[in-house]
């Protein structure tokens, strides 16, 4: 095991109590004052049980599909149940432990797979305050400083995170620079499939900076790796309704279909990881009110846009942070992320940002204590 999967590990030894939050979303006015402030301390319990099914299969069929991987003082991931007609095992990619299940069934069997992983999760807030008391490993902030397919850290990467820091002296500051200059120069764009494919150089080379949140966050995360910040990606689902009342961060746990949702955290030297999540902002930007939101002082932003660089709201779970995965027995190339179901005929890989297409759901059920 790398002590990059064993920074994931840490924390939470002592979870307390677990309590159950109410979640339900409540009407508010467009243009009003919004509250968006989690506090660390209430643990959730969710089951979450994705169910696939493949109705006319071209030979023999391979599926995997993420479980819960992370184990950190803000989630703990736990049990996962196998219900499956095919031969279904738990896998790993054999470096960060991003584990999945991987299943294979012979051809003329309609495959039909179900399973259900456990994870606790809580809010995180205010990083930006706490002290770090637990150093991480040396090898650990290499690795998450390391160029990746879709993050290559030369040319216009380089170039663009050197002028968005410029001036900034501090990890902290360069952090925070990038943040903005995402913030600022990125949007959402609704248009692009599922949560896009975090290319960022053919972005800041076209000049097209719309996308989704691991375009967004991607580009976060490579700027920061551009000028030496070790960052990551953090590949999700979102699994209830805000606590807040905001739609566009809430989950609906009956039908959990496209509600993947891809974060991002920074290792600052003073304060350890610090969640970001610059994509939620333009998201809430574009699409929480029928007005597209330019500025982060809008009341309707404002406490979104200064909570989410430091803190997000736990009604969220995270499977992994894996970048280039291959899929052991795929014929395909290399995942840039782990994020949907994944299936495989003899006609090749079907596509995941068609869940109707592909026969897949995903549905949550809260465990109360």
């Amino acid at each position: 095991m790398t002590t990059a999967r064993r920074s994931l590990l840490k924390g939470g030894a002592a979870l307390g109590a677990l309590f159950a939050t109410p979640t339900w979303l409540h009407a508010q006015s467009p243009d009003a004052q919004r509250r968006f402030a989690p506090q660390v301390g209430t643990w959730r319990t969710f089951d979450v049980t994705t169910r696939v099914e493949i109705a006319d299969p071209q030979g023999a069929t391979r599926i995997w599909l993420p479980v819960p991987s992370v184990d950190t003082a803000w989630q703990q991931s736990l049990d996962t149940r196998i219900s499956s007609n095919g031969q279904a095992r738990m896998a790993s990619d054999g470096q960060e432990g991003t584990r999945f299940v991987s299943a294979e069934f012979a051809a003329g069997v309609r495959p039909v797979i179900e399973i259900t992983s456990r994870v606790q999760t809580q809010n995180r807030a205010a990083e930006l305050t706490a002290r770090n008391t637990s150093p991480e490993a040396a090898d650990t902030l290499r690795y998450f400083t390391r160029a990746t397919q879709m993050l290559p850290l030369d040319g216009i990467v380089r170039t663009t995170a050197l002028k968005a820091t410029q001036g900034a002296k501090t990890d902290e500051q360069k952090a925070r620079a990038i943040y903005d200059w995402v913030v600022r120069n990125a949007y959402r764009e609704p248009k692009v499939r599922g949560c896009g494919e975090g290319d960022i150089k053919t972005m800041l080379e076209t000049g097209n900076l719309g996308g989704k949140c691991a375009d967004l966050n991607a580009l976060f995360v490579g700027l920061c790796r551009a000028v030496g910040l070790p960052a990551r990606d953090v590949y999700g689902l979102r699994l209830a309704p805000s606590a807040f009342g905001y739609k566009e961060l809430s989950g609906n746990p009956n039908s959990l279909k496209g509600a993947q949702h891809c974060r991002a955290e920074v290792y600052l030297q003073a304060h350890g990881w610090v969640a970001a999540d610059p994509a939620d902002v333009a998201k809430v930007m574009r699409l929480e009110t029928a007005e597209w939101l330019k500025t982060t002082d809008h009341p309707v932003v404002a406490p979104v846009y200064k909570h989410l660089l430091g803190g997000w709201e736990g009604n969220w779970l995270a499977w992994n942070t894996v970048h280039d995965l291959r899929l052991p027995g795929s014929k395909g190339d290399k995942l840039n992320f782990l994020m949907y179901p994944i299936a495989e005929t003899e006609e090749g890989r079907l596509d995941s940002y068609s869940p109707d297409a592909f026969k897949y759901t995903i549905t949550a059920t809260e465990v109360k204590a």
